[in-house]
C-alpha cells in the first residue's frame, strides 16, 4: 500500500509462510550421536543456558545488540551463539563483531558457529533464540520455527517477527533496540518458565492450499 499506493487495498491477498508440523515437533530433542558431535566441537556450550542468535552474519540481524545482552548477563550460566556463515563480502564486518566481543569481554562466553545446517537441533538445545534485526523483515521463519519446537523467542516488534509473535508468543515482543527490556526478560523468566503454546497456524500445508486456491480464483473470474 505504502509502495504502490494506486493499487485498490482489495485486490491485495497476504499469505503466511508456513512451517512443516511433522519436521518441527514440539520439546523435541536431538540424537545422542548429534549431541556428542556438537559437544565435541563445542564444549564451551555444555551445561549452559544457550541464547541464540540465528542467521547471516550481517550488519541487519543485530549482532551488537546481541553482545551488549550477553554482556550484561556476567555470572549467569548463560552463552551466547551466533549461528550462521559470512558471505565473502561480509568477513570484515565478522572480524568486526568478533573485535567487539573481545573488547566488551564477552569473548568466551560468545561461540561464532559458523553456517550450520541443523539450526532445529540448535534451537532444541537452546534456552531463549533471538530476533533483533534492525529492519523489520518479510516473515521471520527461525523464529516461527524455534516457536514450533517449544523455544521462548524474544525480537523486535516490527515486520513479520512482530507479527508472529503478535500471534504466537507476545510475552517476547519488545521494543526495537530496547536491550535493557530483553534482560528483564531473561531475568523474569528465570524463575517463571515461559513457553510458547503448543499450536501451528502458519504451515507449510496453509501457506500452498491458499497459494492455489487464489491462482484458481483468478482463472474462474477471467472464464
Amino acid at each position: 500500500l505504502k509502495n504502490y499506493p494506486d493499487v485498490p487495498e482489495d485486490k491485495l491477498t497476504v499469505i503466511h509462510r508456513g512451517v512443516d508440523p511433522s519436521k518441527l515437533i514440539y520439546d523435541a530433542l536431538p540424537s545422542d550421536e548429534w549431541l556428542a558431535e556438537w559437544y565435541a566441537a563445542f564444549p564451551e556450550t555444555q551445561n549452559r543456558k544457550l541464547l541464540t542468535l540465528p542467521g547471516r552474519i550481517t550488519r541487519l540481524k543485530g549482532h551488537e545488540d546481541f553482545l551488549k545482552i550477553i554482556a550484561a548477563l556476567k555470572d549467569s550460566g548463560y552463552h551466547g551463539l551466533i549461528a550462521g556463515g559470512a558471505h565473502p563480502k561480509k568477513i570484515d564486518y565478522l572480524k568486526e563483531i568478533k573485535a567487539l566481543a573481545q573488547e566488551m569481554g564477552v569473548a568466551e562466553r560468545v561461540t561464532f558457529t559458523g553456517h550450520r545446517n541443523d539450526l532445529k537441533n540448535i534451537f532444541s538445545i537452546s534456552s531463549v533464540v533471538f530476533s533483533l534485526t534492525q529492519q523489520p523483515e518479510s516473515f521471520g521463519r527461525t523464529t516461527l520455527e524455534a516457536l514450533a519446537l517449544g523455544i521462548p523467542v524474544i525480537g523486535y516488534e516490527h515486520g513479520g517477527v512482530g507479527e508472529i509473535l503478535d500471534a504466537l508468543f507476545p510475552q517476547g515482543k519488545v521494543e526495537m533496540g530496547d536491550t535493557g527490556a530483553i534482560i528483564n526478560c531473561l531475568k523474569e523468566w528465570e524463575t517463571q518458565i515461559v513457553k510458547p503454546e503448543r499450536t501451528y497456524p502458519f504451515t507449510l500445508d496453509k501457506m500452498l492450499s491458499k497459494t492455489t486456491e487464489l491462482y484458481q480464483s483468478l482463472t474462474i473470474d477471467k472464464r
